[in-house]
């Protein structure tokens, strides 16, 4: 059993590290002396935070089959040469690639990798005049859970609540939702697929 673990922790660290290897600086940070194991493991975080923006610690920790101390040891390696950078996000640190998403778009990532803020989100895509009791319905959450919901993303610009509901910014939701469909939930992968209805272009 210990050998099989091993060689899942292998495959997914080579799988991620694949991705983060063809990021730009990551080639030198490996002038310290890491091991070929090390380095694997850095470039595969550095490549799932890229396939996976706005993942928190023990997510990326968990998914990467690393230990604490490990996962620890090269995030603060690459928050210090400026790879990636983190953001706090209630008893969450997210974390993403330095300089690709802007302070809203982290904050919205942070909600999308939420399952009922997303789910809330997304409804609101679909169905722009849902009510708080729609979306309970169909999330099968409580009313008071949408309510509590609700007033986090008006604080966070998200959403306004002066007309009923309606998502801020839809646009960079939508995109933030179709390009990472796959690292959130099937939620997100049903609505990607259904996306294109959603989207109006000028003429």
């Amino acid at each position: 059993m210990p050998d099989r673990v091993d060689e899942e922790k292998r495959a997914t660290l080579r799988r991620f590290a694949a991705l983060g290897a063809a990021t730009p600086f990551v080639g030198s940070l490996r002038d310290d002396g890491d091991d070929e194991r090390r380095s694997d493991a850095r470039d595969a975080i550095v490549g799932y935070v890229g396939a996976t923006p706005g993942a928190h610690f023990s997510k990326l920790r968990d998914d990467l089959k690393l230990g604490t101390g490990e996962t620890q040891h090269h995030l603060k390696r690459l928050l210090s040469d400026g790879v990636v950078e983190s953001r706090r996000d209630g008893d969450y640190r997210r974390f993403f690639p330095a300089n690709r998403f802007s302070p809203f778009e982290q904050t919205a990532l942070g909600y999308l990798r939420r399952r009922t803020p997303r789910g809330m989100l997304i409804e609101l895509l679909r169905t722009p005049d849902a009510t708080g009791t729609d979306l309970a319905a169909s999330l099968d959450v409580s009313r008071a859970t949408v309510s509590n919901y609700a007033k986090q993303l008006e604080a966070a610009n998200l959403l306004s609540r002066e007309n009923g509901y309606a998502v801020e910014s839809p646009e960079t939701v939508i995109t933030l939702l179709l390009r990472y469909a796959d690292s959130f939930g099937e939620d997100a992968a049903t609505f990607a697929a259904e996306a294109d209805s959603l989207i109006r272009f000028d003429p």
